[in-house]
């Protein structure tokens, strides 16, 4: 068990109507003038964002607007949204939408009082001191931004798809409506899932096996999404099951089913660089990689694995470790596919990978060879590239 540092300052407001009490959210939080971040036209043909508006103007709150995020944000619009920022007098940033838009947001909130160029956070160049304030209506229950210190962005001139966590830039409210997330097509309800799960999965394969306690917070939310997903997928305006998917996604990512372990992160760190190359969904990409990750690492845990196999996917405890562990993989990938999900990259982008394009991903991903990711086995430049073409 390590010593660890719990912290999750987000007051949240679940329920039917939460985004109707925005205005009040945000002068809680002591903004005046505030810049409404969303995604596509569907924030405002739902009427969400007219209702988000009307809950500022009867709080006396002023407020702009900045549409266009795209999935896996740009920093082009990030960097459009602090000059907005800076030219309106801007002094809180909400966010209306899933992951991408509270991601966008968090970097424009880093970006505004930085004198530099906001790219240099994600590239590791310098360290945010400063954040304007942040609060979310999220839409997609998925990333778990809403909750989180990290965000992701993506650089459209290199192709380099960079996350950056600073707890100064944790939302100060979400407001948290079930009923927003009825309308989401199939494919991202399970590209959420799938996120979901694997902000679980990463931080459950750490080196520790003696925290019990997370270990078994971890496996509970595990279980709860697997039974809620496909019960949201036949049934759309399922609120109950909508409502289990929206919390798992905040829980996911906001610290709680890590504390204690060390986590590992691989996936996601491979995963970035094939949505990075193939602007692809991040769930669809995790789902593709998973399995390959797991089969290239379980031999330094197989036990953890085994646990995994039995406590959440149900598999059968008879056999050896390593058995019961393979089956627990395999158990996750079918999970993965009942929800229209890839278990390839050759699944997911239509194609096999060219020997160019691993080579590329796995340089980028190491920053040629300079340095490892992953916590249960560090992985370099010629492991990830083992990896990426297991996953083929």
């Amino acid at each position: 068990m390590q010593d660890f540092i719990y912290y999750a300052p987000t007051k949240v407001l679940f329920g039917r109507g939460a985004e109707l009490r925005t205005g009040e959210l945000v002068r809680e939080a002591g903004g005046r003038r505030v810049l409404i971040h969303y995604g596509g036209g569907s924030a405002v043909r739902s009427g969400l964002i007219a209702r988000v508006e009307r809950s500022l103007d009867e709080a006396g709150i002023e407020h702009i607007s900045l549409g266009g995020v795209v999935p896996n944000p740009r920093v082009g619009k990030v960097r459009e949204g602090i000059e907005l920022c800076r030219r309106e007098g801007v002094d809180f940033l909400l966010a209306v939408g899933g992951g991408s838009v509270i991601d966008s947001a968090k970097a424009i909130a880093y970006g505004v009082p930085y004198g530099g160029d906001v790219w240099d956070f994600y590239a590791g160049r310098a360290k945010a001191v400063k954040a304007l304030p942040v609060g979310a209506v999220p839409t997609i229950p998925a990333a778990g931004s809403e909750m989180s210190n990290s965000s992701v962005i993506t650089d459209e001139a290199t192709g380099l798809k960079r996350g950056y966590g600073n707890d100064i830039s944790r939302c100060r409210f979400a407001a948290m409506n079930p009923e927003l997330t009825f309308t989401l097509p199939p494919y991202q309800t399970a590209c959420g899932a799938v996120d979901i799960m694997m902000h679980t999965f990463e931080r459950y394969f750490g080196t520790e096996a003696d925290m019990p306690l997370t270990d078994s917070m971890a496996e509970a939310l595990l279980r709860t999404v697997i039974e809620s997903a496909p019960k949201v997928l036949e049934h759309p305006d399922d609120y109950l099951h909508r409502a289990q998917i929206m919390w798992a996604g905040a829980l996911s990512h906001n610290g709680l089913t890590g504390c204690g372990n060390s986590g590992d992160w691989a996936t996601h760190k491979l995963e970035h660089e094939l949505s990075g190359m193939f602007d692809v969904a991040h769930g669809a990409g995790l789902a593709a990689l998973w399995g390959s990750w797991a089969r290239y690492v379980m031999h330094r845990d197989a036990g953890r694995f085994a646990r995994l196999a039995v406590n959440v996917m149900g598999v059968d405890a008879t056999g050896t470790q390593e058995q019961i562990a393979e089956e627990g993989i395999a158990a996750v990938e079918r999970f993965f596919r009942s929800l229209g999900m890839p278990v390839s990259i050759s699944e997911l982008i239509g194609r096999r990978p060219t020997d160019a394009e691993i080579a590329e991903m796995a340089d980028k991903c190491s920053d040629g060879d300079s340095h490892t990711v992953g916590g249960l086995l560090r992985l370099g430049r010629a492991e990830m590239e083992k990896i990426y073409r297991m996953a083929e």
